[in-house]
């Protein structure tokens, strides 16, 4: 019809919402014969329909504008959580640096303090060899100089008999033998000895056989000077032995005090030692989580950018999209004023139903507007069928619209087909680009879906991998909660049992002092007793009278009394032997049982000590898995987080790049079959 062909050379030019408007004819068309049915005019039924197009167009308008502001909250609270996630990676990233810093600087500070302690040992135990060489070497000395002045007394005692006896050439051999010794007492008294003895010699050697008085005052000189050195000898020789006890007991002192050093010192390079090894490891573990956190960084900084540039396309194809849906409503409300106008409307009213009286008489049919239309007519019939057949067997809407203008071009009083050319060149152009506009987009929806799959299958692994640590962690704080527990009860029982056998051994060293006091009271008593008994009874033996006393009986009297006091003697002995044997016993149990201390030159630690140096390492490993535990925990949560997110994207591309019903192949397959047809009747068109 006439109107028809209007509708669509108003409506062409627009190029409204692509399928929109042409969907819209043909509904338009579809309705046409029922609008005049019931006595509603072609116009105003065209009218309604676009006016429902207008309402649809603003409530579609509406609802992707709603669409998109949940959209652009999406971005703006994704974009949030990852500046937050980026926030806290760049603080734990600080932290961690931190702590790789004070831990490298304590192992490096105690490696020097280790090394300090290395060359103290080196010195002092080199000190201590030093030491003992020069003990060795003075010892061996004293013993020398010892033997020396042994022998010289030995030959001066020796010699002053042989003077006395006046035998001088023995004499003379023994001065001479204790001559070394001499020398160091008094070079010149040995002098003056020697010359002496040698005029005696010679003296008695000119008068053979002289008179004992006219030598003595001689020989009595050097016996006098003899005998004082033998005392000098003596002095000097024990005057090394004292000096030579001194020496040794300094010696042992010294001894002491460098072992005690030594040890000392060993014990606490071997605390540095282990506390170097803490600080060295806490410093790799925080290498590792910082490389972790420097990872989680940049894999949010990526993805922050990913995610703005995503959602700064989506606002732009937003934009584009209300800026087409206000074109449309504009177009259509003003297709709407022209056709309520009185150019439309009101010829529509005056002339229509009279046009349709006429059509109905004439009995028009398809093939009188085929035969009407200009140029060949087969060619319309013939795209008609084609593009008919083809819309029923792909089941396109695009197509069976097209054939309907076909028909609807045969009024127009220009080329009929010119129009249809155009439609359909346009609609091949809007095809194509559909087309290149959805490769495009499956092409996106296939590296975003790609991506986040890979991303949620390894958040996913990381949450159960941190799970399981947790879980691991956990399991290891309970032990170590239980063995604290057991720990504390044995050290209980420990201090428990120690105040037990104090209170004993103080019980039993009273009893003890008391057993060996009243052993002594009694000894004494049963002594004084005895010596009363023995005085009278002795006094009595001689008494006269013929009374001596029960001399008979006090002998066995006094025997039993010393027997009594046998007894109170062993008792007192053996008392102190059992307190000195409970006092050793009592003080080893302390010792093993006790804190740590000095016993013998070394430090000894008893089993309390070990059991609370054992609670303090186990404290020490629970807290550390205890931060290392919290640590994971909120690994787990950041991680987890991003899961979270990962999905949330994951549900928004669902309505983007899931289509439930069509997959995209089928879509593609379709869309080329519709360009083929409209080419084929392109060709047609053409070759007419």
């Amino acid at each position: 019809s006439a109107w028809a062909a209007a509708l669509v050379d108003a409506a062409v030019p627009h190029r409204l919402g692509g399928f929109g408007l042409l969907r819209a004819m043909r509904t338009s068309l579809a309705f046409l014969g029922a609008g005049l049915a019931a006595n509603v005019t072609p116009t105003q039924k065209v009218i309604a329909l676009l006016e429902g197009m207008i309402t649809k167009a603003a409530a579609e308008k509406e609802e992707d504008a709603k669409t998109f502001d949940k959209y652009t909250s999406w971005c703006e609270d994704t974009a949030r959580e990852k500046g937050f996630s980026i926030k806290d990676a760049t603080k734990a990233i600080g932290q961690h640096e931190s702590t790789i810093n004070v831990e490298s600087s304590n192992a490096e500070k105690l490696a020097g303090e280790i090394g300090e302690l290395d060359s103290q040992i080196s010195a002092n135990e080199q000190d201590l060899q030093t030491a003992t060489e020069q003990r060795l070497a003075e010892k061996e000395e004293y013993e020398a100089l010892h033997q020396e002045y042994q022998e010289s007394i030995d030959a001066t005692e020796r010699a002053i008999v042989a003077i006395k006896k006046m035998d001088f050439a023995g004499g003379a051999s023994l001065l001479q033998k204790s001559s070394g010794a001499a020398a160091k007492v008094d070079p010149d008294c040995w002098t003056r000895i020697m010359k002496t003895f040698h005029s005696v010699q010679q003296l008695s050697l000119v008068q053979q056989a002289p008179e004992a008085a006219a030598y003595e005052s001689h020989t009595g000189d050097i016996v006098e000077m003899l005998e004082g050195m033998k005392d000098k000898f003596e002095e000097e020789d024990s005057k090394a032995t004292r000096e030579e006890a001194n020496r040794n007991h300094e010696y042992e002192l010294s001894v002491q005090d460098l072992s005690d050093a030594i040890e000392f010192d060993k014990q606490t390079r071997a605390e540095k030692a282990g506390s170097r090894a803490e600080s060295q490891q806490a410093a790799a573990e925080a290498t590792g989580e910082l490389s972790i956190a420097q990872d989680s960084k940049k894999a949010d900084q990526q993805s922050l950018a990913d995610l703005n540039a995503e959602c700064s396309r989506q606002t732009s194809e937003f934009q584009e999209r209300q800026k087409t849906r206000a074109e449309e409503i504009d177009a259509l409300e003003e297709a709407v004023d022209i056709l309520k106008s009185g150019k439309v409307s009101g010829n529509a009213a005056k002339h229509l139903a009279q046009l349709q009286m006429r059509k109905s008489k004439a009995g028009t049919s398809f093939a009188q507007l085929r035969s009407a239309s200009k140029g060949s007519p087969a060619v319309p019939r013939r795209l008609f069928e084609l593009l008919q057949s083809r819309a029923r067997k792909i089941g396109s809407e695009a197509l069976s619209l097209v054939a309907t203008q076909v028909v609807a071009a045969q009024s127009s009083k220009e080329d009929p087909m010119a129009k249809v050319k155009g439609l359909i060149s346009d609609l091949i152009d809007k095809l194509e680009q559909q087309a290149a506009e959805e490769a495009e987009h499956h092409g996106w929806c296939n590296k975003e879906l790609g991506s986040n799959k890979v991303t949620r299958e390894k958040k996913t692994s990381k949450v159960e991998q941190l799970n399981a640590q947790i879980d691991e962690l956990g399991a290891n704080i309970e032990k170590e909660k239980k063995e604290i527990s057991e720990l504390q009860s044995q050290v209980a029982d420990i201090q428990q049992s120690m105040q037990v056998a104090t209170e004993q051994r103080n019980t039993e060293h009273k009893e003890n002092e008391a057993t060996i006091a009243d052993a002594k009271e009694a000894q004494a008593a049963v002594a004084k007793a005895l010596s009363v008994l023995k005085e009278f009874y002795d006094k009595a033996a001689s008494a006269g009278g013929g009374y001596n006393g029960q001399q008979s009986s006090s002998t066995s009297v006094l025997g039993f009394l010393e027997v009594i006091a046998g007894d109170f003697a062993r008792l007192q002995a053996e008392t102190e032997a059992v307190e000195e044997e409970n006092d050793r016993a009592y003080k080893k149990f302390m010792l093993e049982n006790g804190g740590c201390g000095y016993h013998k030159g070394a430090t000894v630690c008893g089993l309390k000590s070990e059991k609370e140096e054992l609670i303090r390492k186990t404290e020490k490993s629970k807290k550390k898995h205890e931060a290392k535990k919290s640590r994971t925990e909120n690994e787990r949560d950041d991680v987890q987080s991003e899961l979270n997110e990962a999905n949330e994207y994951y549900d928004a591309l669902q309505p983007q790049c899931v289509k439930p019903n069509v997959s995209v192949e089928e879509r593609v397959q379709k869309r080329e079959q519709e360009i083929q047809s409209l080419q084929e009747a392109l060709s047609i068109l053409e070759g007419q």
